[in-house]
């Protein structure tokens, strides 16, 4: 048996017509979404620390790359940390400096650098205090660890460059609580911190994640 053919029915005996595949539209193509890159750079290991906590707390298309430097920050090394992070065209970064501010001579070089300042006055512990209460008179590094320390149980054996599990319970539960204590407080003043303006990025950019609707 023949195998079976198909047959077009003619234009002119149908409302038929194939296509020009020259003159056929395009699906216009969905514009590439930019990937966002935030580098902080650290004044040590506590600081880092807290980095690696919020990239497990928010869920955000925001990366987060941490670098610790210490006193050795300079305008050149923040060019050079820019440079490695080989940036592709769809990519966009924004720097930000963590730093504590009790170092004046630190303070004057972190000015110079081309990058967001999340400065600490007196340093970063003050931050961590707000979780538990507010801090609103002048007060020097080794005064502020030592309240904190005696500010609530969880504190009563902190020790730089880490946190416990129950610190880190406790940090994600008070979040917002220093926030709103961290904003009363002018910025660069002894106390103050800037920390909180990260923490509202990465809440806004968390909650645009979940209001955008999956793709069908």
């Amino acid at each position: 048996m023949p195998s079976p053919t198909w047959i077009l029915p003619s234009p002119a005996s149908a409302n038929f017509s194939i296509p020009d595949p020259m003159t056929r539209k395009r699906e216009p193509s969905r514009p590439l979404r930019m990937r966002r890159i935030a580098l902080v750079i650290c004044e040590g290991e506590t600081e880092a620390c807290y980095l690696h906590l919020l990239r497990t707390w928010y869920k955000t298309p925001l990366r987060i790359v941490s670098h610790v430097a210490g006193s050795a920050i300079t305008p050149s090394l923040v060019d050079r940390l820019l440079r490695e992070l080989r940036i592709s065209a769809r990519e966009t970064v924004r720097t930000f400096l963590m730093y504590d501010m009790d170092v004046p001579a630190v303070t004057d070089k972190l000015r110079r650098c081309n990058a967001s300042l999340l400065l600490s006055n007196p340093c970063f512990e003050l931050w961590l205090l707000l979780h538990v209460r507010d801090q609103k008179s002048p007060i020097a590094s080794e005064a502020l660890l030592r309240d904190l320390r005696r500010s609530a149980t969880v504190w009563q054996h902190y020790a730089k460059s880490s946190f416990t599990e129950t610190q880190k319970t406790y940090l994600r539960d008070h979040t917002s609580l220093a926030v709103s204590r961290a904003r009363q407080l002018p910025r660069f003043s002894n106390p103050s911190t800037d920390i909180y303006q990260f923490i509202e990025l990465l809440s806004d950019d968390s909650r645009l994640l979940q209001d955008t609707p999956s793709p069908e």
